[in-house]
């Protein structure tokens, strides 16, 4: 069966920024076989859509996720970061595979309904008798049906090493190198179109020695896959490094070979002048997470400068004990309102906003030959917004309501041309389970980090 959208306006974020007023995209077998003006043909047994009052854009590509976190949401509301991982690291002590498999679902099915079809998630926790987190994250990827990106996280400098989280949840250099390894050799799919990626997470500096850092920096490049984490996100952030590593946050990264287009690293707010050219020379993306940023009071990322000096930049969700929202969608806005309050009006357009929430992203994740844009040949990952009711009405930009409004109904989501959500509701999986049970994994964890004091 062939779907075919008629009559939208198509925005494809393409390279030349090529938009449709009233355009067609058809999709066959999960792939992209024609974009243009006007309508397309029909033919008997099409699925036909009728884009008339809709804004049809690639599928958002969220670049920094925490889903386990969805279970933890409204702690420590005013805390710095440094005291917000203090606070929660002794309440995420106590995930398990129950916990993680209803996060997971509930975090990737709300994105989905906020026009996200590809998602990576850092997860780095993994307490003893935690049981497989990984192999539940993936499950929850395809319980909802949307794109994953799992980033294998590590952490082996606990308290008693100079580190943040407790030594409980921490887990030897070895063993984390050797997780990390099962964990592409069972999920990773480098075909294209592959619904399950895997890349190598060290967590950050603070948290991850000097040994795991340059290792997993190794063992991903020998597998061919992406590599992530956290990096230069507060001034409490580089007052550490500076002291205990005699340089800044970026140059430890670089001396232990964490640059490059194999990598992304998470908020990236202060870089120096020659520190964003460094990303911008070397390939090395950025993740932007401007609602959590806010959260924490951590800062504003360069990001008009990033984007100027060649850095990929896409956006990122973040944990939503750090952004309770946790839809993708409305990072469009926030990432253009901030930019502008840094650099002022003209600092980021609804058109480049858009292109951090697809191609950004997708260059970010190495997937820039796959997904981002509405291209032929490119994964169906297609979002239909809804821009002709009262909240959008009247706006004659469709990209200006999307990106400058309240984030529009979602007519239809589709995942490699599979249906996730249609008017506005989710076709996979159902809703007020996945609300029921991320109730009582929230309910349990409290229960256990009361009982653990």
């Amino acid at each position: 069966m062939r779907t075919v959208i008629n009559g939208a306006f198509v925005a494809t974020v393409d390279a030349a920024g090529t938009e449709h007023a009233s355009g067609h995209v058809v999709v066959q077998d999960g792939v992209i076989v024609a974009v243009g003006e006007g309508a397309a043909e029909t033919r008997e047994g099409d699925q036909v859509v009728n884009g008339s009052g809709c804004l049809v854009t690639p599928g958002l590509v969220n670049t920094h996720h925490h889903l386990y976190q969805w279970a933890t949401r409204g702690f420590a509301q005013q805390a710095t970061l440094f005291e917000w991982l203090v606070a929660l690291y002794p309440v995420w002590a106590g995930i398990d595979e129950r916990i993680v498999h209803a996060t997971t679902s509930a975090g990737l099915a709300w994105m989905a309904k906020s026009g996200c079809t590809t998602a990576a998630d850092h997860h780095y926790v993994f307490p003893p008798g935690g049981g497989d987190l990984m192999a539940v994250l993936v499950d929850g990827a395809n319980r909802v049906g949307t794109r994953l990106h799992a980033v294998r996280g590590s952490m082996d400098r606990g308290k008693s090493h100079g580190g943040l989280p407790p030594d409980s949840i921490v887990e030897s250099t070895e063993q984390a190198l050797l997780a990390t390894d099962k964990a592409i050799t069972d999920y990773h799919d480098s075909a294209p179109g592959a619904r399950v990626r895997v890349a190598v997470g060290p967590c950050s500096p603070f948290s991850a020695s000097e040994e795991l850092m340059r290792e997993a920096a190794a063992l991903a490049r020998r597998h061919g896959v992406q590599m992530h984490t956290h990096l230069a996100e507060t001034v409490d952030e580089e007052e550490h490094c500076v002291e205990q590593f005699g340089c800044t946050p970026l140059e430890y990264a670089d001396k232990l070979g964490w640059l490059g287009p194999d990598v992304w690293l998470a908020h990236g707010i202060h870089f120096s002048d020659k520190e964003v050219r460094r990303l911008g020379a070397t390939g090395t993306g950025i993740a932007h997470c401007p609602s959590s940023n806010a959260r924490l009071g951590a800062g504003i990322a360069r990001v008009r400068d990033l984007l100027d000096a060649g850095c990929p930049v896409g956006l990122g969700v973040d944990g939503v004990a750090s952004n309770e929202a946790g839809g993708l969608g409305e990072e469009l806005r926030q990432s253009l309102l901030v930019a502008r309050l840094r650099n002022g009006p003209t600092a980021l357009t609804t058109r480049e906003a858009l292109w951090l929430g697809t191609m950004g992203g997708a260059r970010c994740l190495g997937r820039a030959d796959e997904i981002g844009s509405l291209e032929v040949g490119k994964q169906a990952d297609i979002a239909v917004w809804r821009v002709d009711g009262l909240g959008h009405a009247g706006i004659a930009d469709p990209l200006a309501a999307l990106v400058l409004g309240s984030l529009p109904p979602l007519e239809l989501l589709l995942v490699g041309g599979d249906p996730v959500v249609r008017l506005g509701q989710l076709t996979t999986v159902d809703e007020q389970q996945l609300a029921e049970d991320l109730e009582t994994a929230c309910e349990v964890l409290a229960e256990r980090a009361e009982a653990a004091g």
